[in-house]
């Protein structure tokens, strides 16, 4: 899930329908849609921007290659970029606003007024690569293909609240509802990627979809596939001929000739690689190589050009998350206590600059995280849950990340994480802290970046100081990736991009259903009724005033469960680029990623091409 929904999430802002049966240019899920019928182009482009020249730059992910051009299926892993650029979708949002989207592939969306199911039209010139146009029917196969055994388990449980799609026509195509939603109908609109029947086909004959590997994809989008060095690194070329490039929804965006990804397995290699002018766009993430490397002769000349961009989105999660199908784990006391040995406070002074805020919740820096005691509003969704509810949720405000600039600091934390084991049975003996069966408490930290060590290694100590013997393991990211989707590790550290409307993906992230499929985002393996009950609740909120109290409530369940060791994040995006060969818009959107805005947005300086 990490690795492929993430992709089209990032770049597509979830909208949902009209309570009304009519076809519209575009759908908001709350306010009003910005943009009018027959629009120009959006307010963040320059719709005369020059096309031609080329941007190097790396993945902002983890890979350290690639292996397959398949994004869509559980094993391997796909190129950077490849979703984006190659496949479309039935909407595209925009960059601009957070919960409205407008047509792409489809020219307009009907929503029936039960919201049990919306109808596309397709836009007769939208075009694959081949030359074939888009039609129902390749929309259809598409959602039946990815909702196969043959596609990534995950979609199965992302799309799983829609009941099937049926070709009405040539062009139109109708998706089903299990259930009314407010979500649910651009859910599929903005999320579902369209590719072509013929992709995979040899000799009229079409492969199963876990055996597309190596095909050339057919989709729609502005870039095709160059050159590759396989694994290493891969060049998108702009199509001439891509059917909406004088489309609203994609003037003034896709602007370079060229497109290439460069990957590499070490971070300081990478870093290295972009001073010596291999590439040309990188977003940094350490916020100490931000002060101390980012820095130098090159940098104060303005052959490279650093810059902390601000935005408006909702901030990235980012923390540590327990694995609680291991039985160590089970325990809310020892997850909680573990969380009790982080040293924020150190870290970030000693470690970060003070460049981050520590994460309190899972909807970070926004109006769905829970705030001190329930409201009216979110009891009234909490008390029929009782029974599955611990009590500190009714009477106690939601738990805020362990503080050491208090008097009793970390030695106060360690006390208090030391009663909660022994509370939970793990008592110290024999030289480390066992179970009443006299196993030991051991840790695995697992992950494919070593910069994280700096981190990990103080929580490590301060464990050791509670009996539990820790080890961090660096592996490459295609073993990660391969350990995540069977749940094979203990504790991991993670970043999930924050929403300005969240919706269908925590139904992947923290549903029951998810937590037993292999791929899926639920990777800290809950399975709760209560929280089952509360993200229905979320799917099913008609206006933002409904999903507030619904998220709000969620985010208290999950803050008393201690499923996770909150960490940090940044209110601006750290980039750095080749001055001289870029042109940026004059006006920075206000949702957006650095990456998908520069790809987007930016042009090659014609003097410097």
């Amino acid at each position: 899930m990490i690795r492929v929904l993430a992709k089209f999430l990032l770049c597509a802002w979830v909208a949902a329908g009209s309570s009304l049966a009519q076809a519209a240019h575009a759908y908001a899920q709350f306010g009003d849609i910005k943009y009018p019928p027959g629009f120009s182009h959006f307010d963040y482009v320059n719709p005369d921007a020059p096309k031609g020249g080329e941007i190097v730059l790396v993945p902002p992910t983890r890979i350290s290659n690639f292996d397959k051009y398949n994004p869509f299926t559980l094993k391997g892993t796909a190129p950077p970029g490849l979703g984006s650029l190659l496949f479309e979708t039935l909407l595209t949002g925009t960059l601009d606003e957070p919960t409205t989207a407008y047509g792409l592939l489809a020219e307009d969306v009907t929503v029936a007024p039960d919201r049990r199911s919306a109808t596309f039209r397709l836009n007769p010139k939208a075009r694959f690569h081949n030359g074939d146009p888009v039609l129902a029917a390749d929309v259809k196969h598409s959602f039946d293909t990815l909702m196969s055994k043959e596609a990534a388990p995950q979609f199965r449980v992302y799309f799983g609240d829609i009941a099937g799609a049926t070709v009405l026509g040539e062009r139109t195509v109708r998706f089903d509802f299990r259930h009314d939603s407010a979500e649910l109908p651009l859910l599929v609109g903005t999320a579902l990627p369209v590719f072509s029947r013929k992709w995979g086909e040899v000799d009229g004959q079409r492969k199963p979809f876990d055996q597309v590997i190596l095909d050339t994809p057919i989709g729609s989008g502005p870039y095709r596939i160059g050159r590759v060095n396989f694994g290493r690194d891969i060049t998108y070329v702009r199509d001439p001929e891509y059917w909406a490039r004088d489309l609203n929804v994609r003037r003034g965006m896709f602007n370079f000739d060229r497109i290439t990804y460069k990957v590499y397995a070490d971070d300081k290699v990478r870093l290295e690689a972009f001073k010596a002018g291999e590439f040309d766009f990188i977003q940094a993430f350490v916020a100490k190589e931000w002060a101390r490397e980012y820095k130098g002769r090159k940098f104060d000349s303005g052959e490279l050009v650093k810059r902390e961009l601000p935005h408006g989105n909702a901030g990235d999660f980012q923390g540590f998350l327990f694995n609680i199908r291991r039985e160590k784990f089970q325990d809310v006391r020892v997850r909680e206590a573990i969380g009790l040995a982080m040293d924020f406070e150190w870290m970030n002074r000693q470690l970060f600059y003070n460049a981050y805020t520590r994460v309190r919740g899972y909807f970070v820096a926004s109006d769905f995280e829970a705030r001190d005691m329930p409201t009216p509003e979110e009891l009234a969704l909490l008390e029929p849950l009782r029974a599955h509810l611990p009590e500190a949720v009714f009477t106690q405000p939601v738990p805020l990340p362990p503080r050491t600039d208090t008097p009793g600091g970390l030695r106060a934390n360690l006390r208090r994480a030391k009663a909660l084991l022994e509370e939970a049975g793990w008592t110290y003996r024999d030289g480390a802290l066992r179970d009443r069966q006299g196993r030991e408490f051991t840790i695995e930290f697992l992950d494919n970046q070593g910069s994280m060590a700096r981190v990990v290694t103080p929580m490590m100590q301060n464990l050791e100081k509670l009996g539990i013997r820790s080890t961090y393991k660096v592996v490459d990211f295609a073993l990660l990736q391969k350990r995540m989707d069977v749940f094979d590790f203990d504790i991991i550290s993670v970043r999930i991009v924050g929403s300005e409307a969240p919706g269908a993906e925590l139904v992947a992230r923290f549903g029951s259903e998810a937590a037993d499929t292999e791929g899926s985002s639920n990777l800290i393996g809950i399975k709760s009724p209560a929280v089952d009950a509360l993200l229905r609740k979320v799917v099913a909120a008609r206006t933002r005033d409904e999903l507030v109290p619904a998220l709000r409530a969620l985010d208290r369940v999950l803050r008393h469960g201690h499923y996770t060791i909150p960490a940090w994040y940044a209110s601006t995006f750290r980039v750095a680029y080749r001055g001289g060969r870029f042109v940026l818009p004059p006006v920075i959107p206000r949702y957006y990623s650095p990456e998908g805005w520069a790809l987007s947005t930016w042009w090659a300086d014609p003097r410097n091409r």
